[in-house]
C-alpha cells in the first residue's frame, strides 16, 4: 500500500459508527412506515388488512433492532421496501380491487384484476435476495453451485406455506376471508399463485445475483474495517 494513502488511513480510520449509519436504509423505513400509515387508514376491511400486512408488522421492527449486529446490503433494503408497499397497497384495497389492477384489467381485457398475480411474483422476487443473502452469509453455500436452484426452493417452499395460511383462514372465517383470498373465481389461483412465486424468484436470481454478490462483498469489506 502506498504510504500516502497508509497514513490517510490511520488518521482517518473507517469508523463502526460511520460503516452502521447509511443513509438509504434510514428514508426506506421512513418510505414504508408512511406507506404502512396510508394504508391503515380507513382501509377496505380492517381483518384483511391485518392478514396482508402482518410479514411488514413482523419483518420492519425484526430489520431495523439487528440493523448493527446484520445489516443488510442496499440493494435487498430496496427490495424489501418496495414489497412492503405491495403488501400495503394489496392489504388497503383488497388484492382483487385495487384501482391500478382495474385499470389494466380494463385496458387490456383482461378477466381479472391481475394486481394479486403482480404480488405473488414480488412474493418470489425479493424475497429470493434475502434468502440468498442469509444463505451467502451465514451458510457455506456463498459460490457454491447449490445456493440460486436452493434459494428458489426455499421461495417456492414459503408460498407454498403462505398457500396453506390462506387455506387456514379461508377454513375459520368462511366467506369473511373471500377478500384476503382473492381467487376472483378462479379455481386454479393457488396453483397460480404459487407459479408466479416460482418465476419471480427464478427471475430475480438469474437477473440480480452479480449485483448481489458485489454488495456482498463491499458490506464484507466494511465490516471488517
Amino acid at each position: 500500500m502506498p504510504e500516502p494513502l497508509r497514513a490517510s488511513l490511520t488518521r482517518h480510520p473507517v469508523s463502526e459508527k460511520r460503516v452502521r449509519r447509511r443513509p438509504l436504509p434510514t428514508a426506506l423505513v421512513v418510505v414504508v412506515v408512511a406507506g404502512m400509515a396510508l394504508s391503515a387508514w380507513h382501509p377496505h376491511d380492517p381483518t384483511t388488512w391485518l392478514l396482508e400486512t402482518v410479514w411488514v408488522l413482523v419483518g420492519l421492527p425484526l430489520v431495523v433492532l439487528s440493523r448493527r449486529r446484520f445489516p443488510l446490503t442496499n440493494l435487498l433494503c430496496c427490495l424489501l421496501a418496495a414489497h412492503a408497499l405491495v403488501l400495503a397497497v394489496g392489504g388497503h384495497y383488497t388484492y382483487a380491487q385495487v384501482p391500478l389492477g382495474d385499470w389494466v384489467r380494463d385496458g387490456l381485457g383482461l378477466d381479472r384484476n391481475p394486481y394479486d398475480r403482480f404480488g405473488h411474483l414480488m412474493q418470489g422476487f425479493a424475497p429470493a435476495v434475502l434468502v440468498r443473502e442469509l444463505l451467502s452469509r451465514t451458510s457455506p453455500l456463498r459460490g457454491s453451485r447449490w445456493l440460486a436452484p436452493l434459494t428458489v426452493c426455499a421461495c417456492l417452499a414459503f408460498s407454498a406455506v403462505f398457500e396453506m395460511f390462506e387455506w387456514a383462514a379461508a377454513m375459520i372465517g368462511g366467506h369473511a376471508a373471500d377478500d384476503f383470498l382473492a381467487t376472483q373465481g378462479d379455481v386454479w389461483d393457488t396453483q397460480w399463485d404459487m407459479f408466479c412465486a416460482l418465476i419471480g424468484a427464478t427471475v430475480s436470481v438469474l437477473l440480480l445475483s452479480r449485483v448481489h454478490d458485489r454488495q456482498l462483498d463491499a458490506l464484507a469489506a466494511a465490516e471488517q474495517r
